[in-house]
């Protein structure tokens, strides 16, 4: 490969480009998520219609998730993201436009394709960035993930609660989320294969480092998803609380989160990857058990900001991990993201089944089983600790996510 170096001032420069990425991503999944009630009523579906429609995301992105590789060998990562953000904000637009079940399925298909393929563009380019800073920031970036679709879903809200048009809505934030997203893809890092590497192949399975850092990434996603979708609802059948204090409680949990994620890198840094996710666990446990023996409220609001607070970083952590765990890091990434997306699309659903067989505190106690296995196999994410190396010069050499 050709010696082709980065300043310090460069790749500081490409870290906070590729936040602004992050945050553009997360504020599409913000627009779209508050004018899902919009869409259904205009493709005129049913409750479990659109059940079965929002399962297209995560299949669209589970099978196209392996090209984002190839797509970066071919035209680079800097055009390689710019491309895929740019199909993804694009895409917003696109269910609102559906008539019917069909069209519906098919727009949610290629919203989740374009989501998943940027989605490991940005992480690979977030993890290469970080190994030239040589101090963690992936946590920091999915924060600002948290960020973009908080914004996205006020303005979202704001516009649901003046009655706009969702075709008009995600029109105009789809060009504004654009533009934005393709200026900030001018300052990442332009890194580009050497002419004798090998293009990665279409379609194969991630490696088995890539499975067992997603089991980690799985049981974090699982709780996530649980927590977000059934912790108002836990809270109004299992405690009869008001509906604004179970509201209170899911938006505890995300605030939680995100303020993790965040101040998270400072932890990682000092603490390393492995003992901050151990401890991490052990947070979720101990808010799952908070959850699952509540009887008061308030006792269990603080076991869901617990696990919010336990599990924020971890599937930073987990991306960190895999760019790190083999030959072909854009594989390894792929493959967790396969893994903790099947996780997000599965586990509202799980909870909600076996809640209808036995109950949601039965539902829960899955959930705090699953938190054990974030604290039990931290092991596997010894790749996301750095190798701390000091060296006295400003460049660093290009190497490829």
């Amino acid at each position: 490969m050709s010696a082709v170096v980065h300043t310090q001032r460069e790749v500081r420069r490409a870290r906070y480009a590729v936040a602004a990425v992050f945050a553009v991503h997360g504020a599409v999944t913000g627009s779209f998520a508050t004018r899902v009630p919009w869409i259904q009523d205009h493709a005129g579906v049913s409750a479990g219609q659109l059940g079965l429609a929002l399962a297209f995301p995560a299949l669209g992105a589970s099978l196209a998730m392996p090209l984002a590789g190839g797509i970066s060998h071919r035209f680079g990562a800097r055009n390689a993201l710019r491309g895929l953000l740019a199909l993804w904000t694009l895409a917003l637009v696109l269910p609102a436009l559906a008539p019917n079940l069909l069209t519906l399925c098919l727009a949610l298909f290629v919203y989740g394709a374009t989501a998943g393929m940027s989605d490991v563009a940005m992480n690979a380019l977030g993890v290469e960035v970080e190994n030239r800073l040589d101090r963690s920031i992936m946590s920091g970036l999915h924060g600002m993930w948290s960020v973009g679709a908080v914004v996205g879903s006020a303005a979202g809200t704001l516009a649901a609660h003046l009655g706009s048009d969702a075709r008009l809505h995600h029109a105009l934030a789809a060009g504004v989320l654009t533009v934005v997203g393709f200026a900030a893809c001018a300052w990442v890092l332009d890194l580009q294969p050497a002419e004798d590497e090998e293009p990665p192949p279409r379609f194969a399975l991630p490696p088995r480092s890539a499975l067992l850092i997603g089991a980690i990434g799985f049981c974090a996603v699982f709780a996530e998803g649980a927590s977000l979708d059934w912790s108002a609802v836990y809270l109004r059948d299992q405690l009869e609380t008001s509906a604004g204090l179970a509201a209170a409680c899911t938006t505890g949990f995300t605030l939680t989160m995100a303020v993790a994620r965040i101040a998270g890198d400072r932890v990682v840094d000092r603490y390393g990857a492995v003992r901050t996710v151990r401890a991490s666990g052990v947070v979720a446990l101990l808010g799952g058990l908070l959850i699952v023996f509540a009887r008061h409220p308030a006792v269990a609001m603080t076991g869901f900001a617990l696990m919010g607070l336990g599990i924020a970083v971890v599937v930073p952590l987990c991306f960190a991990a895999a760019g790190r765990s083999g030959s072909n890091p854009s594989l390894a990434i792929a493959g967790v993201a396969t893994i903790t997306y099947t996780s997000g699309l599965i586990a509202p659903s799980a909870i909600g089944m076996l809640a209808q067989a036995t109950s949601l505190v039965v539902s829960f106690m899955l959930v705090t089983l699953l938190t054990c296995g974030i604290a039990g196999f931290a092991g596997v994410l010894r790749a996301g600790d750095r190798v701390k190396v000091t060296r006295p010069d400003a460049a660093v050499p290009e190497r490829r996510p």
